[in-house]
């Protein structure tokens, strides 16, 4: 077998994975780096040039996994995509909301190559897709040489699945993105301990150390109860949220807190366009996948609005009215509704502004919270500077796996190589010291990008 990483850096965005086992030549997603403009947001897809493809697997549809497929679909037309169906119906949204952004930045930034594929393109993907349902295995043939693929539950977002590769008696087993603890909208993974050969393992979170009196019911607790203390000081509230399963998460967890009574029930509260609109084919989903628990109708009992129904925040400018925003991007990326209500929230202290997810370096949403209370931060595209006087915290309330969980998960699987994928690289590191420690007979590798290595 023969592994290549082709993300764009060793770090998480643009995650992209080069899988050959005898005949087949496999690709285990294609995303787009979310804090990169242009072309240098895509995978090292040159590499594949010389070498057709059979099939591209898709872990899930968050955009730094899926962003570049159509771009990858015009270099490799003859490739199947497989990806869980519920992913099937989450795709399509997603990369013609991408597609929209990239054209609206082109007309107001000026980047000449956006966007980087057509709507035609993206439509075109469907002749190719292949969707599995979740715990069933499938056998793909090419010539004379099968492999047998199984999507597993992974619990990151709805439709999320890790995938287990069986080649003759090898079995290939790659994490994607994972959470094992259950969210209000989902299910936690569900692996199975069983030995695999090799272990391809995302370490999002190898940095992030939780407090042992820290969980997630912890800080969903501290989170109302830092909604409710914003809103008692007549100040509103913006969580940055990404579109896909954090916002509805969020949306859930208001609900129940309003249920309770324990946020006022008069609060208005805001969500962006694109969460919105995927609250429909997840309500579909639920239906028909007992790992996923949303329901349209909290949709109707929050009264939600649409971020274009608020009147419009100018820079500095305060809401009319105490209100919840929970709007993208879940980084506070450039241009987005959560950049926008931020400038306007930041610098008037009865606001607050809490995040809820991982925020990437060089991101928006990341410098925001390491700058200190007073000092000056810069919203760059709407050329306005604001103090930091708003209440900013951040709680962990991760889709990913905490590092301890996904250290144990890997040393009962008890691989004899894992390949650690889609974390920075101290993040990484955290896990080829811990491994080197509890498990020296584990053969670790930790990839350069673009490297070719024989496993």
């Amino acid at each position: 077998m023969y592994f290549t990483d082709l993300g764009r850096k060793k770090e998480i965005g643009a995650h992209c994975a080069s899988i050959k086992i005898e005949s087949f030549h496999i690709l285990v997603d294609c995303g787009m780096d979310p804090g990169t403009i242009g072309t240098e947001s895509l995978p090292q897809l040159h590499y594949l040039d010389s070498t057709p493809l059979d099939l591209i697997i898709i872990t899930h549809c968050h955009l730094d996994h899926i962003g570049a497929l159509p771009v990858l679909m015009r270099r490799q037309p003859q490739a199947r995509i497989l990806l869980s169906v519920p992913s099937q119906s989450l795709l399509f949204p997603m990369l013609e909301n991408s597609y929209h952004v990239m054209k609206r930045q082109r007309e107001e930034s000026g980047i000449k190559e956006y966007p980087l594929y057509s709507k035609e393109e993206i439509e075109s993907l469907r002749e190719h897709l292949c969707s599995m349902p979740l715990d069933t295995t499938r056998i793909f043939q090419n010539q004379n040489d099968e492999i047998e693929i199984r999507f597993v539950a992974a619990g990151h977002i709805p439709g999320a699945a890790s995938v287990l590769l069986q080649h003759k008696h090898r079995k290939i087993f790659f994490s994607g993105d994972v959470l094992f603890r259950d969210q209000y909208i989902l299910k936690g993974a569900r692996w199975s301990k069983a030995h695999v050969d090799t272990l391809v393992m995302e370490t999002t979170r190898g940095l992030s150390e939780r407090p042992k009196d820290q969980t997630a019911q912890t800080e969903t607790i501290r989170l109302i109860e830092a909604i409710n203390a914003t809103l008692q000081q007549g100040g509103s509230i913006l969580i940055p949220s990404f579109a896909l399963g954090r916002m509805q998460e969020i949306l859930m967890i208001l609900h129940d807190a309003r249920m309770k009574k324990q946020i006022p029930s008069d609060t208005p509260i805001f969500a962006s366009g694109l969460g919105l609109s995927l609250t429909e084919p997840l309500d579909q989903l639920s239906a028909k996948n007992r790992e996923l628990i949303f329901k349209q109708h909290i949709i109707d009992d929050l009264k939600v609005r649409s971020i274009q129904q608020s009147p419009y925040l100018k820079p500095g400018q305060n809401p009319s009215k105490p209100s919840i925003f929970v709007v993208s991007s879940g980084m506070m990326s450039e241009n987005t509704p959560s950049y926008n209500v931020a400038a306007a929230l930041l610098e008037h202290p009865q606001h607050g502004i809490f995040f809820v997810g991982f925020c990437a370096d060089d991101t928006p949403g990341k410098k925001l919270l390491d700058t200190p209370f007073g000092e000056l931060f810069s919203f760059d595209t709407l050329r306005h500077r604001a103090p930091v006087r708003a209440r900013i915290e951040h709680f962990d309330l991760s889709g990913h796996a905490d590092r301890e969980e996904l250290l144990q998960m890997a040393l009962q699987m008890d691989p004899r190589v894992i390949i650690l994928d889609h974390g920075d690289g101290e993040a990484r590191q955290w896990f080829v010291d811990n491994f080197a420690e509890l498990a020296p007979h584990i053969q670790i590798l930790n990839p350069e990008v673009g490297i070719e290595y024989s496993i």
